[in-house]
């Protein structure tokens, strides 16, 4: 098979230090991944600062591995010092290091009734606006959240990137995409009761969309509720190409292409 891009993944996550969940340790996995599995990249995506950290000393281990580097919107109420970790944040992005490609994961989770909204909205207008000012692309997390993440990159015209594992609808997507950003479906497309993201999935321009496997959660169908990885983004690319009517090959090409040109600027 045509070699793929995981667009998203986590890989310093606790899960993969489990001797229960990943009985052969994440180097030995990554390594057999990149040697074996048929994945030529991977973004591994920080969630605040300690992380983006681990993402970055992961990522220098491997040729194919990249880093987005950014805070959460979960995690955001664990750092009430925000300019505090804004400016830590813009150090990482700043420092020269040519595995960081993209300012993420940031956005908004309104899942949890308890959620600071406020807060939230805060980390994610100033993450935006340093995008923009150092012309990175951003990863957006949105989760119930739809109508305000959309606003909130309306009021930065400039920035752009992509909205991951998607949830929308495909009318904001479509519109997502007219103003310069990239859709990525994540293993949810091949649940047996996600057919509206799937009908999303379909109809979007095959040169905006990304696959990816937000691991190690959103393991794919029939692996669901396991510990995921990157060898399991066949199957969300196999969904995509029925959705498509394309092959497998043809859609970790188109895909790949997709998010090399999003995160290596027209590579």
């Amino acid at each position: 098979m045509t070699p793929l891009f995981d667009s998203h993944a986590h890989y310093f996550d606790a899960r993969f230090a489990s001797d229960d969940e990943c009985p052969e340790g994440v180097d030995n996995l990554l390594d057999r991944l990149f040697s074996q599995e048929g994945i030529s990249h991977i973004l591994n995506v920080g969630t605040d600062i300690p992380s983006s950290r681990l993402a970055i000393e992961q990522a220098k281990r491997y040729p194919g591995m990249y880093v987005a580097a950014g805070i959460h919107p979960s995690d955001s109420v664990r750092y009430p010092e925000m300019e505090t970790e804004l400016v830590a944040l813009r150090a990482l992005l700043t420092e020269g290091n040519d595995k960081v490609v993209a300012l993420g994961e940031i956005g908004l989770d309104y899942h949890y009734p308890d959620t600071n909204k406020e807060q939230q909205a805060a980390y994610f207008r100033a993450q935006l606006k340093m995008a923009c000012e150092l012309d990175l692309p951003v990863v957006i997390h949105d989760r119930e959240a739809h109508g305000d993440c959309f606003d909130a990159v309306c009021e930065n015209p400039a920035v752009r990137g992509v909205f991951h594992s998607y949830s929308g609808s495909e009318e904001m997507a479509k519109d997502l995409i007219r103003r310069g950003f990239y859709i990525s479906f994540s293993g949810t497309i091949t649940f047996k009761n996600a057919t509206k993201i799937a009908a999303v999935a379909k109809n979007l321009p095959h040169d905006r969309v990304l696959i990816e496997t937000d691991c190690p959660y959103l393991a794919p169908h029939p692996f669901r509720g396991h510990l995921n990885h990157s060898g399991l983004l066949r199957h969300t690319a196999e969904m995509l190409a029925t959705l498509w009517g394309m092959s497998k090959d043809e859609v970790a090409s188109v895909t790949a292409q997709n998010a090399k040109r999003l995160f290596f600027k027209g590579e």
